[in-house]
């Protein structure tokens, strides 16, 4: 059990939804171990962030919203702590999702959730191991060659504003962003916890940030 007052190095935020465990097993492979937390407490005082998701955006925005994670987020965010968004997790930091309706996001980054509109042959959700080919390099996938194969699981894709922010793109019937990057804040569509020794390189970039 964590205390309020504990200081972490790397919390992994726990709504309720997410492969928390397996975030959590990446960043103690290599070697730095994360603590998954509820307590908003906790979120406020640690070094870094990491905020996983799967299922729905309405369920995820409004569990962390009732849990009173919102504000402990947005603080790191402005903090300038290292920030690490996966899957949901990427897409909750923009405006709005049309996921089912019509959904706020934490608005960090100008833009929109879609769901993918994809020529025949091409199946939703969007499932499997797919090539990352680079916009801009961020620091997390350093040593991580252009083209390296991620794991995917998703039927919506974000649509920055920003072109700038895009840090990578992936072809499935046509270029989406694939993962995010501004300042000190970083956000994948890819699972990084189910893509092997690539991942793990990317979950240890991000704990070696700032050392």
């Amino acid at each position: 059990m964590i205390s309020s007052t504990s200081q972490v190095n790397i919390a992994i935020i726990d709504y309720g939804m997410g492969n928390l465990r397996s975030v959590q097993k990446a960043f103690e492979k290599v070697g730095y171990p994360a603590v998954v937390t509820s307590d908003p407490a906790v979120v406020a005082k640690a070094g870094k962030i990491v905020l996983p998701g799967v299922g729905a955006f309405e369920d995820c925005i409004g569990e962390l919203r009732s849990r009173n994670l919102v504000r402990p987020v947005l603080a790191a965010i402005d903090a300038g702590k290292p920030f690490l968004g996966i899957c949901l997790g990427l897409q909750m930091l923009f405006d709005v999702s049309y996921e089912n309706g019509r959904h706020e996001g934490l608005g960090v980054l100008h833009g929109e959730v879609v769901r993918f509109d994809l020529p025949q042959g091409y199946s939703v959700p969007h499932m499997g191991w797919n090539q990352v080919d680079f916009a801009r390099r961020p620091p997390v996938l350093e040593g991580i060659d252009a083209g390296t194969y991620f794991y995917f699981v998703h039927s919506y894709y974000v649509v920055p504003e920003d072109a700038n922010v895009v840090a990578t793109t992936t072809d499935y019937g046509s270029p989406f962003c694939s993962m995010i990057w501004r300042d000190n804040v970083f956000a994948s569509q890819f699972h990084p916890e189910k893509s092997q020794s690539a991942g793990l390189r990317f979950f240890r970039n991000f704990a070696e940030l700032g050392e």
